[in-house]
């Protein structure tokens, strides 16, 4: 008989360093379902599991475009029309160098194909502490090491600039901009955008701009593309369809390059040459591209009205509640409390999920200054259901920890 395969198949160590707490706690919310118990879910930005629908002008143009055979292969870089509104969009935005436009299987394609079209082994990145874990996720893909900057809660969590400058090593190829913040709800003011620039200038460094939730400010003021105050800086901007256009199921993600045209051309040529290793990005779906950028703009006006209130409804929640405050977001759909509790953050949310079921995320996944302790809030629910879950962590905090510190 044939000698039976027995010995184990390790996977790559590099992926010890792949961490994703978004997803990564799933395995303790299964166990609870099990038990017959319905989660409360605050942890996964996806509009669409509650009140929110995807605008149908885009979902006749997907069907029109498949019912007219676009099912085959697309471009690399994308359809034509898609690319077009791209660009329009960023003119839109103030962007005026835009040397290249390429569609992507999300946002999170994106950013994988531009880091691994820049890093070299033993080069870093400049990502922001907290920021959204695909970015460690995919350097730690790239066997790049973190090269952490602070956000500064005490400054409504804008980028600490001195902390940036520390961290600027003559191995560092770029700087991520998160802008609206994931998982803080920060926006960048101007003045901290061109503070940046001009580090990124003296530093000949690429900024990537993840402006996913650009049209999504909560508050009064408008939001600035650092692209358009930037010009003159390799820039590569990301957008979507999947929080702004409610689509984030149908993976459609892009990038816009802009600089001085001599400075990212072999950039944009290494970029292209991933795009062409992967083939493309969905076909049909690129046909709801024009429609959600040219045509109506009406559902974004409930949404930050629906989104205000619940903001508003948690961050007084979080000041009113011992042991936990939180500074008010000002974009997105995220908030960021910062709890004082006398155990990690991790067990925090693992023992939440266990005992009261609700489902939020620890700060110490998407990152957070020693001796401080968060957990992130998705408030895209309505506002009943808000008031459900907090009550429900209210009472577990006064169980375990008591009503003060």
């Amino acid at each position: 008989m044939p000698a039976t395969q027995s010995r184990e198949i390790t996977a790559a160590s590099r992926l010890e360093r792949v961490r994703y707490a978004i997803r990564d706690l799933a395995c303790v919310a299964d166990e609870v379902v099990k038990q017959g118990h319905k989660i409360l879910p605050l942890n996964i930005g996806d509009p669409l599991n509650f009140d929110f629908q995807t605008p149908a002008h885009m979902i006749e143009a997907v069907y029109k475009a498949m019912k007219d055979g676009k099912n085959g292969y697309a471009p690399s870089s994308g359809i034509k029309e898609a690319l077009d509104a791209i660009r329009g969009e960023a003119a839109r935005k103030g962007i005026t160098t835009i040397q290249d436009v390429f569609v992507t299987s999300g946002v999170s394609e994106s950013v994988e194909i531009c880091l691994a079209a820049l890093l070299n082994p033993g080069e870093n990145l400049l990502t922001p502490s907290p920021d959204y874990p695909l970015y460690s996720a995919v350097l730690a893909k790239l066997e790049i090491g973190l090269n952490t900057y602070d956000l500064n809660e005490e400054d409504g969590w804008q980028p600490e600039l001195e902390d940036i400058k520390r961290k600027i090593t003559p191995r560092a190829r770029g700087i991520v901009l998160i802008n609206p913040n994931n998982p803080t709800g920060s926006v960048c003011t101007r003045a901290m955008l061109e503070a940046v620039a001009e580090l990124a200038r003296r530093h000949n460094l690429v900024v990537f701009a993840d402006e996913i939730y650009d049209k999504l400010i909560l508050d009064d003021d408008q939001h600035v593309s650092f692209a358009s105050v930037a010009p003159d800086v390799p820039t590569v901007t990301f957008g979507g369809l999947s929080k702004n256009y409610l689509a984030p199921g149908w993976r459609i993600g892009w990038g816009v390059v802009s600089g001085e045209p001599s400075a990212v051309a072999p950039y944009v040529e290494g970029v292209n040459k991933l795009l062409r290793s992967r083939l493309c990005a969905n076909h049909p779906e690129q046909y709801a591209i024009r429609p959600a950028l040219e045509g109506p703009q009406d559902h974004l006006i409930e949404v930050r009205k629906k989104l205000r209130s619940r903001r508003d409804l948690t961050v007084n929640w979080c000041n009113s509640t011992p042991r936990v405050s939180c500074v008010s977001p000002r974009g997105a759909f995220y908030a960021y409390p910062r709890i004082d509790i006398p155990e990690d953050d991790e067990i925090f949310v693992r023992e939440l999920i266990k005992q009261k079921y609700v489902m939020v995320v620890h700060g110490s996944g998407f990152g957070q200054k020693p001796g401080t302790k968060h957990f992130r809030i998705v408030f895209l629910p309505d506002e009943a259901t808000l008031t459900k879950a907090y009550n429900a962590i209210g009472e577990f905090m006064r169980d375990r920890y008591g009503k003060s510190v």
